[in-house]
């Protein structure tokens, strides 16, 4: 019994030292967005601000380069998720329930993808979609990454674990196969779309390299552009600095938040079979 209080105790001991491993560098990075540009990289480190300044928060919600940069990438991420949701989705679903000529080959052409650096095809990516006019649109931050093979793969594993007898039910009574996946595997996938809307949502949000490759255009430039050159543009306010990169988390915080009991059924759902 005692052994056993042991065990559960050094447990959660572990867990909370985790747990503020984890925390620490987002509640530093919080706090320094309230404290003043000399006292940020003030040595010895200081844990809470000497003088609060509040200023540094209220002057980057009222920055209108930071704020379009935030809208537009906020506005991107929601059209990839939704875009990423139903492009795999379908995808996944043909490989996991339909029977067709190449299928075997297909789908490791899909997933071949997952084993390739994405650097390492930089390069030509960039090149097509030159080709292609895309530069300098939003088009270019959502279309080249919708379909993913890490997603195609999370999901077939889930579509496969669904029982076809209601599959076969739906097609006695006359179901289409359209209406089928309409019916009766989008409700039923809710967990496993959850958990692929926010990976593609900070895809999305913490994308650096190619809208820096892709976007000159300052009226199109994403969050995590703007953050990268901050200093360089406005000098060394670190206090500013640190206060957009926080607001630039909060999005990101508060789907993890709303969602996470979504996320942990998503992934017990979809475990690899």
């Amino acid at each position: 019994m005692v052994r056993s209080r042991r065990s559960l105790a050094a447990k959660w001991m572990l867990l909370v030292l985790i747990a503020f491993s984890m925390l620490l560098p987002l509640a530093w990075m919080a706090l320094c967005g309230f404290k003043r540009d000399l006292d940020v990289l003030k040595t010895p480190f200081a844990v809470l601000p000497q003088v609060w300044e509040w200023h540094n928060y209220t002057a980057m919600l009222h920055d209108r380069q930071y704020m379009t940069a935030v809208g537009l990438t906020m506005v991107g991420a929601v059209i990839f998720t939704a875009l990423s949701i139903a492009v795999n989705a379908l995808a996944a679903y043909a490989f996991a329930r339909l029977e067709f000529p190449l299928k075997r080959v297909l789908w490791v052409l899909c997933i071949m993808p997952m084993f390739v650096p994405a650097m390492s095809i930089l390069i030509t990516s960039f090149v097509v979609v030159s080709k292609l006019h895309m530069l300098n649109t939003l088009a270019v931050l959502i279309i080249p990454g919708v379909a993913s093979a890490a997603q195609m793969f999370f999901m077939r594993q889930f579509f496969l674990g669904m029982p076809t007898a209601v599959e076969d039910a739906a097609r006695i009574d006359g179901c289409s196969r359209w209406r089928i996946f309409l019916k009766i595997f989008v409700p039923n996938s809710g967990a496993v779309f959850v958990v692929v809307g926010i990976i593609s949502y900070m895809a999305y949000w913490n994308a650096y390299v190619w809208p820096i490759l892709t976007i000159s255009n300052p009226t199109l430039q994403q969050i995590m552009p703007v953050l990268a050159n901050f200093l360089d543009d406005r000098g060394p306010q670190y206090g500013q600095l640190m206060a957009a990169s926080t607001l630039a988390a909060l999005p990101t915080i508060v789907l993890l938040l709303v969602f996470q009991r979504h996320i942990v059924a998503g992934v017990r759902l979809s475990g690899i079979k």
